[in-house]
């Protein structure tokens, strides 16, 4: 490839802040998919994780959305979303399916759940490298590039206006997508650094504690703690882990969770394997990107409730690991269910990825 920027490229980040920021900032929905860096030249394409994988063999259809309506030298920041069947909202789940090692399964998926591409910066085009323009000049690059985008490649919306992005944190987040983004309009696009703003949902839940895994620095250490909820069957669903805490407070919750540790037929999750359609730890899918990884357990009484806070869920499951917030020796493990959850207020999708007019936001 022969451009001013050459793969991979580390995209530029967010840090989190408590809310919407004002003064000198454009705001756009924050989208839940894996974040990429796409290369054009000419008929070569190259598409880059955040991490700096290939990620072409992937996602082939979007290979020929970028040969169509990117221009034939630049490299665009974006991110590769799925859309559910019924084009409602976004489906993180299926998207992950996606990266799949058997090149015969890469291509079915591509036919039944094909992947699109929404675009939020432009990095270089033609032999122009963009990446030390504000931010502004950047957008405005980008939306005549995009003049004509449309079907599996979209401009993702912006405004200028901090009410606006406050209604969007409230209302998208019905159609899947995950908080907003504050941009600097003076800003360059710098490459690894948190140079930007993101508001995500916060909120807390009361969680049934029923395992552990070890960590993998040693065997007297909490890896992460297994998360349950109850469905309106009485069935005690795997929903997530809690994994950060520090080294010493790993070595104490292992010796404080010994009592419990139970290797009973009886525990949920042992009962629960026997039923068609029951997710448990053991039979949960892997990481995609893991796929190595042991997913065994140590099972433990389900008596400790464990509220945590997290951003929102996927299914029946948390959408990333939620945080340890407090024990809750008050709350009846059996009381600690589904209900609890907050729901957001569904939004269609179509309504977030319509083409907004050019330059007016």
């Amino acid at each position: 490839m022969e451009l001013p920027l050459i793969p991979p490229v580390e995209p530029m980040l967010a840090k989190a802040v408590d809310g919407v920021p004002e003064g000198g900032y454009a705001y756009e929905p924050k989208w839940d998919g894996f974040r990429a860096v796409v290369f054009r030249d000419g008929d070569e394409v190259e598409i880059t994780s955040r991490n700096g994988r290939a990620m072409n063999r992937y996602f082939p259809e979007l290979i020929t959305a970028f040969r169509d309506g990117l221009p034939e030298k630049c490299v665009v920041d974006g991110e590769i979303i799925l859309v559910n069947a019924e084009g409602t909202r976004l489906d993180f789940e299926q998207l992950q399916q996606r990266i799949h090692p058997a090149a015969s399964r890469v291509k079915l998926l591509a036919a039944q759940t094909p992947a699109s591409f929404v675009a939020f910066d432009l990095l270089a085009q033609g032999a122009r490298d963009l990446t030390g323009e504000p931010f502004h000049e950047r957008r405005a690059a980008l939306e005549s590039v995009l003049a004509a985008a449309g079907g599996r490649l979209h401009l993702t919306r912006q405004t200028l206006d901090p009410g606006t992005a406050r209604d969007w944190f409230s209302r998208f987040e019905g159609a899947g997508l995950d908080g907003v983004l504050a941009k600097p309009l003076e800003a360059a696009y710098e490459p690894g650094k948190r140079a930007m703003f993101k508001v995500k949902h916060r909120r807390t839940a009361d969680c049934v504690l029923a395992g552990y895994r070890v960590h993998k620095s040693g065997e007297d250490r909490i890896g992460s703690l297994l998360l349950g909820l109850y469905n309106d069957d009485g069935v005690l669903t795997s929903v997530g882990v809690i994994g950060a805490f520090p080294m010493e407070r790993r070595k104490e919750l292992f010796a404080e969770l010994q009592p419990l540790v139970t290797w009973d037929d009886g525990h949920p999750w042992a009962v629960a394997e026997q039923q068609t359609g029951t997710r448990t730890p053991r039979n949960a899918e892997g990481s995609r990107w893991t796929g190595s990884k042991d997913l065994s357990f140590t099972p433990l009484r389900p008596e400790r409730v464990v509220e945590v806070a997290y951003d929102h869920m996927e299914g029946l499951r948390f959408r990333h690991p939620p945080s340890f917030v407090r024990w809750r020796p008050d709350r009846d493990p059996e009381s600690c269910g589904y209900a609890q959850l907050e729901e957001p207020v569904r939004f269609d999708l179509a309504d977030v990825l319509q083409e907004p007019a050019r330059r007016i936001r």
